[in-house]
């Protein structure tokens, strides 16, 4: 029976990576009895990576690209994708190849197995720096602490979706995306396929410190409101240690004229109070700020240009113009 597969590409400052890319997958998905399309989304790049898509998309029909009107994010580009594919089941990957390629033929067929979602754990590796091994681990244990999902360590947004999930994906209204979170919490029914990533084929990561910190906050904050229960638990055990030392100051000034003196723990106190407090606005201001950007009801995206909307005969017409001026320039 024929299918149809997605493969989405979210791309940001990737012109040496979206060739080699591109040849992978047209060599491990022509063989296979199926129709393809792969969606490269370009997520504002400041290279020539639109460029290079054009060039792409004038060598292979089956290859399409989005293209953002600036930088919104990667999660907000697999959002672009997943909203445009037309596939039987969708696949989401990195562009810098340390997503294996090769992994997409024992992904789709679990999915014909009759799985749901097929997605993946990287295995820790020990060429990556220290720093970001033990960052992401911890990532992931307060993740599972603080959230309502289980989210296993390393899982990346290299995954397999079938159509049906994708449309439980589009129905939702959310604004600040957890793609893997949300994936995680619709349910159905889930495999898991552990790989090895494959080294960098060229560039450097697009993840700076600040926005893995802002994406790991974002994914927390999503999922549970934990943080605002121990904020509230922090601040009625603080209370009640205070108002018990005030009761024993009270006590102890009364029958035992015991005074305190010096004002170097007064000040620590009061600096550990108003520390904690500070703690605590920012995590409820950080909800109620979610709230403000879901009131706004601001598109998630803007598309400037996108060659899913052409058909193959408005795709033909097209080129036989322009091919059509590049000879009357020639005759001129």
């Amino acid at each position: 029976m024929s299918f149809k597969i997605s493969v989405i590409v979210p791309t940001y400052n990737e012109e040496k990576n979206v060739w080699m890319l591109a040849q992978c997958l047209e060599d491990i998905l022509s063989p296979i009895n199926c129709f393809y399309e792969i969606i490269f989304v370009d997520d504002g790049s400041q290279d020539n990576t639109l460029t290079e898509l054009e060039k792409l998309r004038q060598h292979n029909n089956s290859i399409h690209y989005i293209s953002f009107s600036r930088n919104f994010g990667h999660q907000y580009a697999l959002k672009a994708g997943l909203d445009m594919a037309t596939g039987d089941c969708v696949i989401s990957m990195d562009a810098d190849l340390q997503h294996p390629p090769a992994l997409l033929i024992p992904m789709i067929d679990k999915w014909q197995e009759g799985y749901d979602v097929v997605y993946t754990q990287r295995l820790e590796d020990a060429k990556l720096p220290f720093f970001k091994r033990v960052t992401s681990r911890a990532f992931y244990k307060l993740m599972n602490w603080l959230s309502d999902i289980e989210i296993e360590e390393g899982t990346a947004d290299f995954r397999l979706m079938d159509k049906v999930v994708v449309n439980v994906f589009k129905q939702l209204p959310e604004r600040d995306l957890f793609i893997r979170g949300l994936v995680k919490w619709m349910g159905f029914k889930q495999y898991c396929m552990p790989y090895e990533p494959n080294q960098r084929y060229s560039g450097t990561s697009k993840y700076s410190f600040k926005k893995m910190l802002l994406f790991a906050l974002n994914g927390i904050t999503s999922f549970s409101v934990k943080p605002l229960r121990l904020a509230m638990i922090i601040g009625f055990t603080l209370s009640l240690v205070s108002f018990s030392y005030a009761v024993f100051a009270f006590l102890s000034y009364l029958f035992t004229n015991w005074n305190t003196s010096g004002w170097t723990s007064v000040i620590m106190g009061v600096l550990f109070i108003g520390g904690l407090q500070l703690i605590m606005l920012g995590i409820i201001g950080e909800y109620i700020g979610k709230l403000f950007m879901q009131a706004k009801q601001r598109p998630s995206y803007i598309v400037k240009k996108n060659t899913l909307d052409e058909s193959p005969t408005i795709l033909t017409k097209k080129r036989e113009f322009i091919s059509s001026i590049i000879a009357r320039q020639k005759i001129d």
